[in-house]
């Protein structure tokens, strides 16, 4: 990436020499551009909610800067391109969604979320260490940024405006107002579950922001707790890409002595799952972890891995994450245990499973979602 503080070398998280998805795009590069041209020049504390893979925050590690993400991908891919760039360890302090945000923020530069919810979260939490004097810079592509996206600049911050796109990319000018009045932050939301969906009809979710379907389940995870495989038997169950963590704290109240690890990659999804699991008394052992899918976990040591694997990437269309989790259930399950997948029919997850397991078998389907079954031999 040319960047005006030189040409960092980039790459996402895990690598991999066939993605042809670069660890930048324009809007970084339209925000660098602009920092490098400010009067006064770039300085105090600046702190970048969002950055995807790094490319900010390495640009930018002469001044030091705080980044804020919500995945652990993006955490690995940071600290990956930092050490290739030859920056020193600690000089870019990395936190998570979950961690308690800086004290003060001279400089605070958002790479604008596809979650409208979380972007309010996390402005919400940072709007108390913004001063008048703070220079906040919003980025990300045209179809990123909505009317909305500004109203909540201006609603949370400050007056908002729009720069002119270049290469399909904008930029979010907010000049801080520190005497608005802010709403609470509404994060997270609690709802209940219709009378449908088995074992845990009725029963509380917590959705913290930028969760999927924050406010309600959505119409995959409803198909998938109606066809759920049966408890009772013990052992070690994974729901792996947990979300809120309603499939696994079904599993687990279906069969109170199965041990049930709950993993994604978004700190902000473990903290979901582990409040729902909590919401509701669920007797029995559960684990909660972040990280890449089933890296970690021993080979043949899991009995079941429900699954609805993700189809995108920020804004790129692509099967390598659910490609990832259905060779990471494949060694990790034991002879005889199961993968159990829903997804859209178009996917052709069967496809998959049948290269990977040599069997696939469809629990259920309805005209738009289909729930696969794969046995490791």
């Amino acid at each position: 990436m040319t960047t005006p503080w030189g040409e960092p070398v980039l790459s996402r998280f895990p690598e991999d020499p066939r993605d042809r998805l670069r660890a930048w795009d324009a809007s970084d590069e339209y925000l660098l551009r602009h920092l490098a041209g400010l009067q006064p020049p770039l300085s105090g504390a600046v702190v970048v909610v969002g950055d995807r893979w790094g490319a900010l925050v390495t640009a930018l590690a002469a001044h030091r800067p705080t980044q804020i993400t919500d995945s652990w991908l993006g955490q690995e891919a940071t600290r990956a391109n930092l050490a290739r760039n030859g920056v020193e360890p600690g000089t870019v302090r990395l936190l998570t969604t979950r961690d308690a945000p800086p004290e003060r923020t001279d400089v605070l530069l958002v790479r604008v979320p596809k979650s409208l919810a979380l972007l309010e979260d996390q402005l919400l939490r940072l709007a108390p260490s913004v001063h008048a004097d703070t220079v906040v810079v919003g980025t990300g592509m045209v179809k990123e940024i909505h009317t909305s996206t500004l109203k909540l600049f201006e609603r949370i911050l400050g007056p908002t405006r729009t720069s002119l796109a270049e290469k399909k990319a904008r930029l979010i000018f907010c000049t801080p107002d520190p005497s608005l009045g802010r709403p609470p932050n509404p994060w997270p939301c609690r709802y209940t579950l219709p009378g449908d969906v088995g074992p845990v009809s009725g029963r509380t979710v917590v959705n913290h922001a930028g969760v999927f379907c924050a406010d309600r389940l959505d119409i995959g995870t409803r198909f998938f707790l109606r066809h759920l495989p049966a408890g009772g038997g013990g052992g070690r169950v994974v729901d792996l890409g947990c979300g809120n963590g309603v499939v696994g704290t079904a599993m687990a109240l279906a069969d109170p002595k199965a041990e049930v690890l709950f993993v994604d990659e978004s700190f902000q999804a473990v903290a979901s799952a582990q409040d729902t699991y909590r919401a509701n008394d669920v007797s029995g052992h559960a684990e909660f972890r972040v990280g890449d899918g089933l890296t970690g976990v021993p080979s043949g040591s899991v009995d079941l891995v429900l699954n609805n694997p993700p189809f995108h990437s920020h804004q790129a269309t692509t099967d390598a994450t659910a490609w990832r989790m259905f060779t990471g259930a494949r060694r990790t399950l034991r002879p005889g245990g199961e993968l159990w997948v829903v997804g859209n029919r178009h996917l052709g997850y069967h496809v998959k499973l049948r290269r990977l397991f040599g069997n696939s078998e469809v629990v259920a389907s309805d005209p738009k979602f289909v729930v696969l079954r794969a046995v490791r031999r």
